[in-house]
């Protein structure tokens, strides 16, 4: 018992749901209630106002966002931080620590894409989509991809930069990219790469346009793919 009590003293919050000492349980009482793990996702590519975050999660309410967020900075998962003028916006940027959760998140998706009730063309967020591809890549193929492809999605962009040594996804400007995909959502570019819809489908009915090399396009979205199912 006494043990127990200097456990919980060391370390703050530990065991406040499950009384277990696992940092697979710690984990859960982090990140673990509905919604917190989405929002740390949303902020893996950099910080975010309160209204990006919420426009990329449209089934948040404000209210439960707002403590979300405040149950993730009090666990050290994230801080807020004001924009230097003009801007002066208040945004929220993950920790060091909270960065450190994206092999969680990864896992997370690799594992849960192998149910064969996993639906690749529902909605998903631009965030999701970058992050899934970081995720379901086929790294032995990286070396044979090589270029700065860009990503338009409504108003957010993105580039990606395949090489031998991995994929970085950064938010930048399109502009100079030697090929890009632009959709007003995330969601045509993943039933493309996921779902196998036809690009030529997609382009004429999906509002999505292939830009630059298509031929590098085409050989960029062949490096992933969903695992097989398992269930």
């Amino acid at each position: 018992m006494k043990l127990q009590k200097e456990t919980k003293e060391v370390v703050e919050g530990h065991g406040r749901w499950y009384g277990d000492a696992c940092g697979t349980a710690f984990a859960m009482e982090l990140v673990g209630e509905r919604w917190s793990l989405l929002i740390v996702r949303e902020l893996m590519l950099g910080a975010r106002r309160f209204s990006d975050i919420r426009s990329s999660l449209p089934g948040i309410s404000a209210k439960v966002l707002t403590e979300r967020l405040a149950s993730l900075e009090a666990a050290r998962v994230l801080a807020r931080r004001q924009l230097r003028p003009p801007g002066k916006a208040q945004v929220y940027e993950l920790t060091e620590w909270g960065y450190a959760a994206e092999p969680l998140i990864q896992e997370a998706g690799r594992w849960a894409a192998q149910s064969s009730a996993h639906d690749p063309t529902l909605p998903l967020s631009p965030v999701s989509l970058m992050m899934s591809m970081r995720t379901m890549v086929d790294r032995s193929a990286l070396p044979g991809v090589t270029g700065r492809i860009g990503f338009a999605i409504g108003d957010e962009n993105f580039v990606a930069e395949p090489s031998a040594t991995g994929l970085p996804i950064v938010r930048a400007p399109v502009e100079g990219a030697d090929a890009v995909f632009r959709a007003p959502a995330a969601a045509p570019i993943a039933a493309g790469i996921y779902a196998g819809i036809p690009w030529a489908d997609l382009e004429r009915e999906a509002d999505l346009a292939i830009e630059g090399d298509r031929d590098l396009a085409m050989r960029y979205v062949a490096l992933f793919s969903l695992p097989p199912p398992l269930a």
